[in-house]
């Protein structure tokens, strides 16, 4: 059943903020610029637009593939040679808009075309019956054809009022069967290209957390940091964002009671690249509804 009057609108129109705050921020994106001041800037450009962030605004460079922000005592510049990837989740009234590019300082153009050709064609396959075991068989011939390794472990996800993470899950390498898209399913397709293994591990940074249970807390600064998250619904946020000089003790705090989850940065193999390209997608009767386009 597809979305009522009121979601379709908010789906959409948050659609639109998210693909014009992408083309316009990845205009940003050059050598000798600071991430710090270019993270803070596009996640400014959303707030100006009236909208909220899904998530922190995930750049991760070259063989990281996702999970990176900045950090609040960020140094990192954009040097040559660097494939970054901005991933940018703009909700209106927690009804959400996923979307993803890859920008190349380097030259990796082939890169990059193997996961936009990926996207583009899983799209292109979207509609009622077809199953997500097709879409992923499609991406990875698409990747596979020019030379590189979908990123097996990572995969495209179901969206639904303020939740980044819900069935169906959409593979990036081909399997039998899988979910059989109906109409009405809002997810985001989002391939991975990799020069690596094809498969990404975590690494010790970690920037970006979730809360994802409710439970009595004793620490004092916890118990800040909870309340400066809660009209976030239980979407991601940044470490940055919550900043006090007492953040690092409660994340731990909150991490061991099982109240809040880390989200490590993903990456492969040291000195392989990855692009990724990603847009949010709702399925109709006859095909799909791309938001973010």
């Amino acid at each position: 059943m597809m979305p009522d009057e009121d979601a379709l609108s908010y789906y959409c129109d948050a659609g639109k903020i998210a693909s014009a705050v992408l083309e316009k921020g990845s205009s940003l994106i050059k050598i000798g610029n600071q991430v710090l001041e270019i993270v803070e800037s596009i996640e400014q450009m959303v707030e100006d637009q009236g909208a909220g962030l899904a998530f922190p605004l995930n750049l991760s460079f070259n063989e990281d593939a996702a999970h990176d922000t900045a950090s609040s005592e960020e140094q990192r510049i954009f040097s040559g040679g660097d494939v970054v990837k901005l991933d940018l989740g703009v909700h209106l009234e927690g009804y959400i808009a996923d979307t993803a590019v890859t920008i190349d300082l380097g030259d990796n153009a082939l890169l990059l075309e193997a996961s936009e050709a990926a996207l583009t064609n899983a799209i292109e396959m979207v509609k009622p019956g077809v199953t997500s075991g097709a879409l992923g068989r499609i991406i990875q011939h698409e990747i596979e054809a020019r030379g590189y390794h979908p990123i097996t472990n990572l995969t495209g996800h179901g969206l639904a009022r303020y939740s980044i993470h819900t069935p169906p899950s959409i593979p990036n390498i081909s399997y039998q069967g899988g979910a059989i898209l109906e109409e009405g399913m809002v997810f985001a397709i989002e391939p991975f290209a990799s020069t690596g293994s094809g498969r990404v591990s975590e690494k010790r940074r970690i920037e970006i957390f979730q809360q994802t249970a409710v439970k009595p807390v004793r620490l004092p600064s916890a118990r800040k940091l909870l309340e400066s998250v809660r009209k976030r619904h239980g979407m991601p946020f940044a470490r940055r964002w919550v900043g006090d000089g007492k953040q690092d003790l409660a994340l731990a705090s909150l991490i061991n009671q099982g109240i809040v989850r880390s989200y490590p940065v993903l990456s492969d193999v040291p000195g392989s690249l990855v692009s990724q390209h990603e847009h949010t997608v709702i399925v109709t009767s006859d095909g799909c509804i791309v938001t973010t386009a």
